[in-house]
Protein backbone atom coordinates (compact mmCIF):
# COMPACT_ATOMS: atom_id res chain seq x y z
CA UNK A 1 0.00 0.00 0.00
CA UNK A 2 2.78 2.34 0.96
CA UNK A 3 4.67 1.88 -2.18
CA UNK A 4 1.68 2.13 -4.41
CA UNK A 5 1.44 5.44 -2.40
CA UNK A 6 4.74 6.58 -3.32
CA UNK A 7 4.64 5.71 -6.86
CA UNK A 8 1.33 7.99 -7.16
CA UNK A 9 3.13 10.54 -5.61
CA UNK A 10 6.07 10.43 -7.72
CA UNK A 11 3.67 10.38 -10.86
CA UNK A 12 1.92 13.65 -9.49
CA UNK A 13 5.00 15.46 -9.26
CA UNK A 14 6.21 14.91 -12.58
CA UNK A 15 3.36 15.76 -14.06
CA UNK A 16 2.33 18.88 -12.06
CA UNK A 17 3.34 22.58 -13.08
CA UNK A 18 2.47 24.48 -9.81
CA UNK A 19 5.87 24.07 -7.91
CA UNK A 20 4.54 24.92 -4.78
CA UNK A 21 2.01 21.43 -4.82
CA UNK A 22 5.42 19.65 -6.11
CA UNK A 23 7.09 20.83 -2.58
CA UNK A 24 4.04 20.15 -0.99
CA UNK A 25 3.81 16.78 -2.60
CA UNK A 26 7.59 16.16 -2.12
CA UNK A 27 6.99 16.47 1.68
CA UNK A 28 4.63 13.61 1.55
CA UNK A 29 6.82 11.65 -0.62
CA UNK A 30 9.67 11.58 2.35
CA UNK A 31 7.03 11.13 4.92
CA UNK A 32 5.24 7.87 3.26
CA UNK A 33 9.46 6.70 2.50
CA UNK A 34 9.69 7.25 6.45
CA UNK A 35 6.90 4.86 6.88
CA UNK A 36 8.02 2.85 4.44
CA UNK A 37 11.84 2.75 6.38
CA UNK A 38 9.48 2.04 9.84
CA UNK A 39 7.69 -0.77 8.03
CA UNK A 40 11.38 -2.17 7.95
CA UNK A 41 11.92 -2.14 11.49
CA UNK A 42 14.52 1.00 10.85
CA UNK A 43 13.24 3.46 12.71
CA UNK A 44 16.40 5.65 13.21
CA UNK A 45 16.75 6.06 9.19
CA UNK A 46 12.37 6.61 9.50
CA UNK A 47 13.48 9.53 11.90
CA UNK A 48 15.85 10.71 9.79
CA UNK A 49 14.09 11.11 6.45
CA UNK A 50 11.01 12.70 8.21
CA UNK A 51 13.18 15.23 9.99
CA UNK A 52 15.32 16.30 7.04
CA UNK A 53 13.03 14.96 4.23
CA UNK A 54 10.11 16.33 5.16
CA UNK A 55 11.12 19.09 7.39
CA UNK A 56 14.09 20.83 6.29
CA UNK A 57 14.03 20.37 3.04
CA UNK A 58 10.67 20.98 2.65
CA UNK A 59 11.12 24.37 4.56
CA UNK A 60 14.38 25.48 2.16
CA UNK A 61 12.18 24.90 -0.75
CA UNK A 62 9.11 26.29 0.42
CA UNK A 63 11.88 29.94 1.07
CA UNK A 64 13.17 29.15 -2.20
CA UNK A 65 9.95 29.36 -4.07
CA UNK A 66 9.01 32.71 -1.84
CA UNK A 67 12.23 33.84 -4.13
CA UNK A 68 12.01 32.75 -7.59
CA UNK A 69 7.81 32.00 -8.11
CA UNK A 70 5.37 29.31 -7.93
CA UNK A 71 4.71 28.30 -11.49
CA UNK A 72 7.29 26.18 -13.52
CA UNK A 73 7.76 27.59 -17.00
CA UNK A 74 7.51 25.46 -19.87
CA UNK A 75 10.64 23.77 -21.04
CA UNK A 76 11.75 25.59 -24.96
CA UNK A 77 13.29 21.71 -25.37
CA UNK A 78 12.29 18.28 -25.67
CA UNK A 79 12.07 16.24 -22.62
CA UNK A 80 13.48 13.28 -24.84
CA UNK A 81 17.20 13.53 -23.79
CA UNK A 82 16.73 13.56 -20.20
CA UNK A 83 14.12 10.75 -20.49
CA UNK A 84 16.92 8.61 -22.16
CA UNK A 85 19.60 9.79 -19.52
CA UNK A 86 17.40 8.89 -16.55
CA UNK A 87 16.55 5.35 -18.49
CA UNK A 88 19.81 4.79 -18.97
CA UNK A 89 20.72 5.17 -15.51
CA UNK A 90 18.23 3.67 -13.60
CA UNK A 91 19.18 0.27 -15.77
CA UNK A 92 22.76 0.57 -14.73
CA UNK A 93 21.10 0.62 -11.15
CA UNK A 94 19.38 -2.21 -11.91
CA UNK A 95 21.80 -3.56 -13.24
CA UNK A 96 24.45 -3.26 -10.51
CA UNK A 97 21.80 -4.80 -7.80
CA UNK A 98 21.87 -8.63 -9.67
CA UNK A 99 24.01 -10.14 -7.59
CA UNK A 100 22.61 -8.71 -3.90
CA UNK A 101 21.07 -11.15 -1.73
CA UNK A 102 17.55 -11.42 -1.18
CA UNK A 103 15.74 -9.28 0.77
CA UNK A 104 15.73 -11.15 4.51
CA UNK A 105 18.12 -13.38 3.22
CA UNK A 106 19.44 -15.56 5.98
CA UNK A 107 22.25 -16.62 4.07
CA UNK A 108 23.58 -13.13 3.30
CA UNK A 109 26.86 -12.20 3.94
CA UNK A 110 26.10 -9.04 6.47
CA UNK A 111 23.89 -12.05 8.89
CA UNK A 112 27.61 -14.00 9.64
CA UNK A 113 29.69 -11.57 10.02
CA UNK A 114 29.24 -7.96 11.06
CA UNK A 115 25.81 -8.38 12.90
CA UNK A 116 26.76 -11.47 14.81
CA UNK A 117 29.73 -9.63 16.46
CA UNK A 118 27.99 -6.40 17.13
CA UNK A 119 25.21 -8.12 18.73
CA UNK A 120 27.52 -10.35 20.96
CA UNK A 121 30.61 -7.70 21.68
CA UNK A 122 28.36 -4.76 21.97
CA UNK A 123 27.17 -5.12 25.44
CA UNK A 124 30.58 -5.59 26.86
CA UNK A 125 32.77 -3.32 24.53
CA UNK A 126 30.43 0.02 24.56
CA UNK A 127 27.55 -1.00 27.74
CA UNK A 128 24.89 0.19 25.45
CA UNK A 129 21.61 -2.25 25.87
CA UNK A 130 20.45 -0.72 22.34
CA UNK A 131 21.75 -1.93 19.83
CA UNK A 132 21.15 1.06 17.21
CA UNK A 133 22.22 3.81 19.78
CA UNK A 134 25.41 1.67 20.56
CA UNK A 135 26.02 1.33 16.63
CA UNK A 136 25.79 4.62 15.96
CA UNK A 137 27.46 6.23 18.91
CA UNK A 138 30.30 3.96 19.22
CA UNK A 139 31.58 1.57 16.42
CA UNK A 140 30.10 4.89 13.57
CA UNK A 141 31.24 7.76 16.02
CA UNK A 142 32.79 9.45 13.60
CA UNK A 143 30.58 8.71 11.11
CA UNK A 144 27.98 10.40 13.14
CA UNK A 145 30.21 13.25 14.11
CA UNK A 146 30.60 13.92 10.36
CA UNK A 147 27.53 13.75 9.03
CA UNK A 148 26.58 16.35 12.03
CA UNK A 149 29.13 18.67 11.02
CA UNK A 150 28.17 18.51 7.17
CA UNK A 151 24.20 19.05 8.17
CA UNK A 152 25.82 22.28 10.25
CA UNK A 153 27.76 23.30 7.10
CA UNK A 154 25.20 23.44 5.05
CA UNK A 155 23.07 25.03 7.43
CA UNK A 156 25.30 28.23 7.62
CA UNK A 157 25.59 28.03 4.00
CA UNK A 158 22.56 28.54 3.30
CA UNK A 159 22.15 31.17 5.73
CA UNK A 160 24.62 32.72 3.99
CA UNK A 161 23.40 32.63 0.79
CA UNK A 162 19.72 34.10 1.97
CA UNK A 163 21.66 36.76 3.86
CA UNK A 164 20.61 36.61 6.80
CA UNK A 165 23.52 38.03 8.89
CA UNK A 166 23.46 40.72 6.26
CA UNK A 167 20.57 42.21 7.43
CA UNK A 168 20.89 42.85 10.64
CA UNK A 169 24.05 44.64 9.79
CA UNK A 170 22.44 46.90 7.46
CA UNK A 171 19.68 47.30 10.58
CA UNK A 172 21.84 48.33 13.19
CA UNK A 173 23.55 50.99 10.56
CA UNK A 174 20.07 52.52 10.94
CA UNK A 175 19.12 55.73 12.57
CA UNK A 176 16.91 54.85 15.30
CA UNK A 177 13.47 56.42 15.62
CA UNK A 178 12.46 56.93 19.30
CA UNK A 179 8.94 57.47 20.34
CA UNK A 180 8.44 61.32 19.21
CA UNK A 181 9.02 60.27 15.91
CA UNK A 182 12.62 62.46 15.79
CA UNK A 183 16.23 60.32 15.54
CA UNK A 184 18.60 59.40 17.79
CA UNK A 185 22.23 58.19 16.41
CA UNK A 186 21.90 54.45 16.11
Amino acid sequence: MLLTFLVATALAVVRLRSLFAVVMLSGIYSLVTAGIFIALDAVDVAFTEAAVGAGIATMLMLGTLRLTGHRQVAPRHSPLLPLLVVTITGGVLLWGTRDMPRFGDPAAPVHHHVAPRYIEDSPTEVGVPNMVTSVLASYRGFDTLGETVVVFTAGVGVLALLGIGGRRRRDEGAEDTDDDGGTRPG
